[in-house]
């Protein structure tokens, strides 16, 4: 395994501390901080390197900092930031399995699904292919 440096994974954790900080709207935060652009792509360029940052302490820091930020607020309309919609197929079976997890965790499907996308995936649990 690829060795991510200490000081570079503190860097960005320090970066999205003091954006926490701030009170941004999640989507603000995970723009900044994780999205193409944002500061943990710029510090690990390279999937190697992502994918060793995306187990350490300060990877877990940085999503716990998201899940507050998500329960604080409905993000902003924003322009900067618009809404996308994506159509899913997906058997019956998985449908209600999802709705019956969002009744239980007592939150809509939708909250249920983005967090659910939110999270690293390990590439061996992702069939090639394209549907």
């Amino acid at each position: 395994m690829m060795e991510v440096s200490y000081d570079k994974r503190t860097e960005v954790l320090q970066v999205a501390t003091e954006l926490f900080e701030q009170g941004p709207d999640w989507v603000t935060f995970f723009r900044e901080v994780l999205g193409i652009d944002g500061v943990v792509r710029r510090a690990f360029p390279d999937a190697m390197s992502l994918a060793t940052f995306e187990k350490s302490p300060e990877y877990d820091t940085i999503q716990h900092m998201l899940v507050k930020l998500r329960a604080q607020s409905i993000p902003p309309s924003d322009s900067q930031e618009p809404t996308r919609v994506i159509t899913v197929r997906l058997p019956q079976s998985l449908h209600d399995s999802l709705r019956n997890e969002a009744h239980l965790r007592h939150t809509s499907m939708n909250k249920l699904c983005i967090s659910k996308l939110l999270q690293v995936i390990n590439d061996e649990l992702v069939p090639a292919g394209t549907s």
